[in-house]
């Protein structure tokens, strides 16, 4: 698993809010103590709100908000391709530049809600993620406005690919990388994709209704 997976899922464990021993953690992730502890400098010094200590346990704060400057979704949406393209630029004063305007940014990025969830600052991704996931933005986001199942092909952590069917739920945005969360009809649960790694989305003409056990308020992270 890469490192950046790996801060990924650590991020999915502490949504909870609740306090999470590094040894538990540790051994979900199937890695050593001082590995997760690494990690969690990492993500403390990216701007993730994380607190705790060694030896105690570490949970998600309130994150730092940004008076009086309010994001839309679409506008960090434009903001991130924005920094995407000019870091690919062959003129380092330019790369330099974003690269200065991003640590500013993920400084003090309030929490940005999206839909009916939360979601954290997340600033360890490079560029190219979010360059790959937002030509899936818009099918995604009009699937989940208009309840219509979609056809996915899915690259996942490992390079295997997958096909799945799903019923769109929920966008999170975890600065610079995107998540759709859905209830998959082919493994019958909850799954939570990363969009960067999604590889095709095609709309299928089958629009879903809201399933006991199958809707968002019923996902339990």
């Amino acid at each position: 698993m890469r490192r950046t997976d790996r801060l990924f899922d650590i991020i999915q464990i502490l949504r909870d809010g609740k306090l999470h021993r590094a040894q538990d953690i540790a051994d979900q992730l199937e890695v050593s103590v001082r590995t997760i502890y690494r990690d969690m400098d990492t993500l403390v010094a990216s701007g993730v709100p994380v607190e705790g200590e060694r030896g105690v346990g570490y949970m998600v704060r309130e994150a730092i908000t940004l008076p009086p400057l309010t994001l839309t979704t679409e506008e960090l949406e434009a903001l991130n391709l924005g920094m995407a393209i000019v870091s690919e630029a062959a003129d380092p004063g330019l790369k330099a530049a974003a690269q200065s305007l991003v640590d500013k940014i993920d400084a003090v990025l309030p929490t940005q809600t999206v839909a009916e969830a939360d979601a954290w600052k997340f600033a360890v991704y490079p560029f190219a993620d979010a360059a790959r996931g937002f030509t899936h933005m818009a099918p995604l986001r009009a699937a989940i406005k208009s309840r219509q199942k979609l056809a996915l092909k899915y690259r996942r952590i490992d390079g295997t690919m997958t096909n799945r069917v799903v019923r769109p739920l929920h966008m999170e945005y975890w600065g610079r990388v995107w998540t759709l969360t859905a209830w998959c009809e082919t493994r019958d649960d909850f799954r939570v994709f990363r969009v960067d790694l999604i590889e095709e989305v095609t709309p299928l003409p089958e629009l879903f209704v809201d399933e006991l056990g199958k809707r968002l308020e019923d996902y339990v992270p």
